[in-house]
């Protein structure tokens, strides 16, 4: 397994996280704008913790569907190197998005069955990065953060021209496998680090961290 495996913690709502995080190794933190989410963070919030993120360490603003408005006030209050689509924003919207705010854009893509891998070459022609996780239950009120994994084998041996990362119901047990089977170089995780719905636990971040290393 490549030792220079990327991670990307999101989700994080408070410094000990964060800390958690930085102390780890991960490359990327996640802060989670969606009200539904138990990751949620106000604007407040989000920009002291962007502000103790240090240099070299990407800050990574999760959005659903959010419109013009919402994005022009995150950031005018909040510092983020890259914007994370997870709605349901078309190619469109990505390349608007890439065009209004001059910072990379990830999209994130659902995956449960070979339909939708076609999805994830369309969107590759229009995004900065592909964030291919679980596609969500129907009937579910996140587009993230459930916890779900898909299965790995859909998506071994696929590659894109451009970077992508590997979501969806990673653990510190799993992570490893799943690495081994995609040839992911990046992996994002949210719940498999908590002891609970938006509390991440320092012991679980480590173990995730040092599992791809």
């Amino acid at each position: 397994m490549p030792s220079d495996t990327r991670v990307k913690i999101c989700g994080l709502r408070d410094a000990a996280g964060l800390d958690a995080a930085v102390a780890a190794g991960a490359s990327y933190v996640g802060l989670v704008f969606f009200e539904k989410s138990p990751r949620h963070v106000t604007l407040a919030q989000a920009a002291d913790l962007a502000a103790s993120v240090p240099a070299g360490i990407a800050k990574v603003a999760l959005v659903v569907n959010a419109d013009d408005a919402a994005l022009d006030a995150l950031l005018a209050q909040v510092p983020v190197d890259i914007l994370q689509l997870h709605g349901s924003e078309s190619p469109q919207r990505v390349t608007a998005v890439k065009a209004r705010y001059g910072l990379p854009v990830m999209k994130a893509v659902g995956v449960a069955g070979p339909d939708d891998l076609a999805a994830l070459d369309t969107y590759a022609q229009v995004a900065d990065q592909l964030l291919v996780d679980a596609k969500p239950p129907k009937d579910a009120d996140l587009p993230g953060g459930n916890g779900l994994a898909f299965d790995w084998r859909l998506i071994a041996g696929r590659r894109w021209s451009l970077p992508w990362m590997l979501a969806g119901g990673l653990t510190p047990l799993n992570v490893a496998q799943a690495v081994g089977l995609t040839g992911a170089r990046q992996v994002d995780v949210s719940s498999g680090v908590e002891s609970a719905p938006g509390v991440k636990d320092a012991a679980l971040i480590a173990a995730f961290c040092a599992a791809v290393r």
